[in-house]
């Protein structure tokens, strides 16, 4: 059985972000990190020295690991920012400033 008719839950409506580009539907409530995973994106940014790639790591903004550029801005933890409507998401390389 599917888990939101199980608890009872009523999603507001989907709207969409993009994600360097492409559409993602994405539902109210849920931060980036939730939205990329529901899309099916685990890595999202690449490590300055050998460029591995990582996601959501710890999930609770302990770590550094889910860094993304939001709108424009660099080095946000995509764990804790909520997704809104019509957001820009890039994945993120090195610090995510023109160094």
């Amino acid at each position: 059985m599917n888990p939101l008719r199980r608890a009872g839950a009523r999603p507001g409506t989907a709207f969409t972000v993009t994600l360097d580009g492409r559409e993602i539907e994405a539902l109210p409530g849920r931060t980036v990190a939730a939205t990329l995973w529901a899309a099916g994106v685990t890595s999202w940014r690449a490590t300055r020295g050998a460029g591995r790639p990582r996601g959501v790591f710890c999930g609770i903004g302990v770590c550094f690991d889910c860094l993304v550029t939001v709108n424009g801005l660099p080095n946000q933890r995509a764990c804790l920012v909520p997704v809104r409507p019509g957001d820009e998401i890039r994945t993120q390389e090195g610090t995510g400033h023109d160094d």
